[in-house]
């Protein structure tokens, strides 16, 4: 694959950005990271971008397609899905809305690679109007050499994105690579919080470790949530940025995240006002309760905007 031909592999149809690799067509799907803004309000506050490959129209997971991409190719390949992923996310037009992207510091070891990354990852947003802020470079620090994910995050920073490790389980060694790098956000490995959240013991070391982070100006974000039980948990650890299949499923871009999640509008002293089409996300019922419940304050139903099917 042609490093100089990266962005004629682009393709624009149907309201949304794609491409392609060898006999696989490549799309992006999009789904929202919510911050609560207040107790009873939820806003859409980045969307992260994930791959869907399929040949033939039978898709392929992840799992299966990367192993089928030649290693001289996967600079390349991960280029393109990043691409794809911040430019559909900007289609969406919204204010405020980021993108969460994976960027794999072990594909650009070359200082050239790496800048001539770097130079990608503006045009796109350039191209839709997005701030390098609102770009979020999802790294996992579990793989690769540290001095060069160290350099990665210096020039990622340099140039203006922000920064998020992921799969966080509070080991010394993840704490370690927190305090080494301070990223902008911390995403929580879901089964290991699932896990804690099960137990009150487990539940009070969740709150301990948000309040540090948090403290160190780190957002945390609990991902994979799919049980509405576990979205109200978030709220009694402090935890205001979320994500999962309770709140909605990933959607193939273009998506009508717009339509079901309007953004949030605010009054002149700072108030949200919810969009008027809003509806109450279903409350907690004993059904899905966790093996151990732990006592819970009686609060409203959040809202979210408009809901609908996720498909």
């Amino acid at each position: 694959m042609s490093q100089h031909s990266i962005y004629s592999r682009l393709v624009h149809m149907a309201g949304a950005w794609s491409t392609a690799y060898g006999p696989f067509v490549l799309r992006s799907a999009l789904q929202p990271i919510f911050r609560r803004i207040s107790d009873d309000v939820l806003d859409v506050y980045a969307f992260q971008g994930l791959v869907r490959a399929e040949r033939n129209e039978e898709p392929y997971p992840p799992s299966q397609f990367f192993p089928l991409v030649e290693p001289r190719d996967l600079a390349s390949v991960d280029s393109l899905l990043r691409s794809i992923h911040i430019l559909n996310v900007g289609s969406l037009n919204r204010a405020r809305s980021g993108v969460f992207v994976s960027f794999q510091p072990q594909l650009y070891s070359d200082p050239a690679a790496m800048r001539l990354e770097l130079e990608r990852i503006r045009l796109a947003g350039h191209e839709v109007a997005m701030q390098p802020d609102r770009i979020v470079c999802d790294i996992n620090t579990n793989a690769g050499d540290g001095r060069l994910i160290a350099s990665a995050i210096r020039q990622l920073r340099q140039a203006g994105f922000r920064i998020s490790i992921s799969n966080y389980e509070a080991s010394e060694t993840s704490i370690e690579v927190v305090r080494l790098h301070k990223p902008d956000f911390v995403r929580f490995d879901g089964d290991w919080v699932r896990d804690y959240m099960h137990n009150s013991a487990g539940f009070a070391l969740l709150r301990v470790i948000v309040r540090q982070l948090r403290d160190d100006g780190i957002e945390p974000i609990f991902e994979r949530l799919e049980e509405n039980w576990q979205v109200e948990l978030c709220t009694d650890l402090g935890v205001t940025l979320l994500q999962g299949y309770a709140l909605a499923r990933p959607q193939l871009a273009p998506t009508d995240f717009n339509e079901m999640f309007p953004e949030v509008s605010f009054s002149p002293t700072g108030d949200p006002i919810p969009a008027s089409a809003s509806s109450p996300l279903p409350k907690r019922s004993s059904i899905d309760a966790p093996a151990v419940v732990l006592p819970q304050p009686t609060r409203p139903s959040r809202v979210f905007g408009k809901r609908g099917s996720n498909s």
